[in-house]
């Protein structure tokens, strides 16, 4: 696993109480080459393995961001994967447009903070354990439907653009941090339909080999990133490795 990193390598996980983000937690810890992972979650959560630590921060706020890096005190990072992603939240009315009509300001500015600006600045904190000459791997969910290219269906307005935005910010991110570990490689990637809550309302029309359980999605991205060189930083991939147009 992770065959460019130490042994006993530091990894961070964003979203760790979610689907993808606790199964990749749980597939990292199945193997002896961690040395710590870092867990973080607004509400935190448990794992009886020694090398994992929870943290409760939102890393949506300012707040949340501070107390990250004051944790983390420099400490080198070796693998960092953002799994935080919106699409729709019942509770504040916000679900995918399907028409012009739909669209509406707020729910449009909440899934840009949440899919772009958040991981966005979620680099900008983690700076002081990137730099270096250390390897690190960086990955942040993206999804296929945020490709301006591959967009021919139209629909879910503020989702598309969000993670279109997320994939230019983690592009632009990845050229500054080559400048300052050149063993550093950003990718954004596309796992696939995973069956978790955010797609939970959206399953009906997928084909059952099409819909992959968390667990299967988390060793596919972690053994993509296990191909990744810092030649291909800022690529964006899906979860077969496969490069997704831009």
């Amino acid at each position: 696993m992770l065959s460019r990193l130490p042994d006993g390598f530091t990894a961070l996980v964003t979203g760790a109480s979610g689907g993808i983000g606790r199964a990749v937690v749980d597939t990292l810890l199945e193997s002896d080459r961690p040395g710590r992972v870092v867990g973080v979650s607004r509400a935190g959560h448990s794992h009886p393995d020694p090398r994992f630590e929870s943290l409760a921060l939102d890393v949506g706020e300012p707040e949340g961001l501070a107390a990250l890096t004051q944790a983390l005190d420099a400490t080198p990072l070796h693998l960092v994967f953002n799994a935080i992603g919106m699409l729709h939240d019942e509770r504040l009315g916000i679900g995918p447009e399907k028409k012009l009509d739909d669209l509406d300001a707020e729910a449009m500015s909440r899934l840009y903070h949440v899919n772009a600006v958040t991981p966005a600045l979620l680099l900008k904190a983690l700076q002081p354990g990137l730099k270096g000459r250390h390897p690190a791997l960086v990955a942040s969910l993206s999804a296929r439907v945020g490709s301006i290219g591959d967009n021919r269906l139209g629909g879910w307005y503020a989702y598309r653009a969000s993670k279109a935005a997320h994939n230019m910010l983690m592009k632009t991110a990845a050229v500054e941090l080559r400048r300052l570990n050149p063993r550093i490689c950003v990718a954004c990637l596309h796992p696939g339909t995973t069956d978790t809550a955010l797609s939970k309302p959206f399953q009906a029309r997928v084909p059952a080999d099409k819909l992959f359980t968390a667990g299967l999605v988390a060793e596919r991205l972690l053994a993509v990133l296990d191909d990744c060189v810092p030649e291909q930083s800022g690529a964006f991939l899906d979860w077969a490795g496969a490069p997704v147009a831009w």
